[in-house]
């Protein structure tokens, strides 16, 4: 039972019960918060005086009234609570978020350094082998010469002798 549902106007034989609305949460029977309740049970001493000095009919609209106030109080409490909670997980989400990044950007980084000394190293044998193919090919002009000095020598003889 609500506490609010417990708030009467006094022992007389009409007693009047307020509250037992069904919370917007679907929870009819959750306990209040604290700080809510403690609200209530003040409220309710201070609606008992007003009871015994001015008669029930000074508090029978009023009750209603601070019952749905408290109930709405009670239920900004309960959202506050449940938003701290998804903030909570958000941050956590948020922190494997960051250290994931982190991780990656770590990753991605020494992919590019192992790139760039695969890319210095290709280089490198690139300009290695392009010296050999051009010391080949001089090495091969010279040959080339050789022969045809070889082979105009050779002619050169044949039409001597």
């Amino acid at each position: 039972m609500n506490e609010m549902q417990e708030l009467t106007a006094s022992g007389s034989p009409t007693e009047i019960v307020y509250g037992g609305t069904v919370s917007p949460t679907g929870d009819e029977h959750r306990n209040m918060s604290e700080k809510v309740q403690n609200m209530a049970s003040a409220i309710y001493r201070e609606f008992e005086l007003m009871i015994q000095k001015h008669g029930e009919d000074g508090v029978k609209t009023l009750m209603p009234l601070v019952v749905n106030v408290l109930e709405a109080l009670d239920l900004a409490f309960l959202e506050r609570e449940e938003q701290a909670v998804d903030q909570e997980m958000l941050k956590e989400d948020n922190e494997q978020l960051v250290t994931q990044y982190e991780r990656e950007k770590q990753l991605r980084k020494q992919a590019e350094q192992k790139y760039m000394e695969i890319e210095d190293t290709l280089l490198g044998q690139n300009k290695e082998l392009e010296g050999k193919i051009e010391s080949l090919e001089s090495i091969m002009r010279m040959l080339e010469l050789k022969a045809k000095n070889a082979s105009d020598h050779g002619l050169f003889l044949v039409f001597f002798f």
